[in-house]
C-alpha cells in the first residue's frame, strides 16, 4: 500500500461502510509503466489491499468513482475494470474525465464498500 501524499486517510470506516480515498496506479512509490490499463490494474490492486486490510474485498464494493485523464482511454480502462470486478453484479459507478490527476497519473479510483463491523 502506498503512503498518502496528502493530509488524509486512505480508508475510513463510516458505520457499515468503508470509504476508500482515491487510489492511483502507483507501486513502491512510483507510477507503474504501461499506460492506462497497467495503471488501472494497479490502482484497483491498491484498492483491494486497503479493503483486505479491513477484512473486506472487492465483492463488498457498492460504488466507485473513476477519474481518467483522457476519455479516449475509457474503453481500455473499462476492459480492466470489468475483468477485475467480474460480474454480473458490478458496483454502481461514475467515470469522469479530468484535466489532471495527482503524480501525473492517467487513472484514479475511489470506492465505497458495504462491510458491517
Amino acid at each position: 500500500m502506498s503512503k498518502p501524499i496528502g493530509p488524509y486517510r486512505p480508508i475510513v470506516r463510516a458505520g457499515d461502510f468503508l470509504v476508500v480515498s482515491g487510489q492511483v496506479g502507483a507501486r513502491d512509490g512510483a507510477l507503474v509503466t504501461g499506460g492506462i490499463q497497467s495503471e488501472t490494474r494497479q490502482a484497483i490492486e491498491n484498492l483491494r489491499a486497503l479493503l483486505e486490510a479491513e477484512g473486506a474485498s472487492l465483492a463488498d464494493v457498492v460504488k466507485t468513482t473513476c477519474f481518467i485523464l483522457h476519455m479516449r482511454d475509457f474503453g481500455l480502462m473499462n476492459e480492466v475494470y470489468a475483468e477485475v470486478f467480474g460480474g454480473p453484479d458490478f458496483p454502481a459507478r461514475s467515470t469522469v474525465a479530468v484535466s489532471e490527476l495527482p503524480v501525473g497519473a492517467l487513472f484514479e479510483i475511489e470506492a465505497w464498500a458495504h462491510h458491517p463491523a
